[in-house]
């Protein structure tokens, strides 16, 4: 049952980005400084990392978008192996 919430919520989170990447995206124009865009990055957080930890990798990214901030290229970082044994 917990699956089907997860999948549901998940599907209602990644179809509004769709949505603000089609419609209001274009309204506000390409200012991002970031390569993957602030959307793109959000969309693949969640899509990648779920939706927890993939809304707060979007928040921070959010948060580090502004005049102070970096630029480059950012993406969702991988799962990393740790090398501990």
């Amino acid at each position: 049952m917990f699956n089907l919430i997860y999948k549901i919520l998940k599907s209602i989170i990644l179809i509004n980005l769709k949505i603000y990447k089609a419609f209001i995206s274009p309204m506000i124009g390409t200012n991002c400084r970031y390569h993957p865009s602030c959307s793109e990055y959000f969309y693949n957080a969640i899509d990648k990392k779920g939706i927890f930890f993939g809304t707060y990798l979007g928040l921070i990214r959010l948060i580090k978008c502004n005049p102070w901030g970096g630029s480059g290229f950012d993406p969702v970082e991988k799962n990393k192996k740790s090398n501990l044994t």
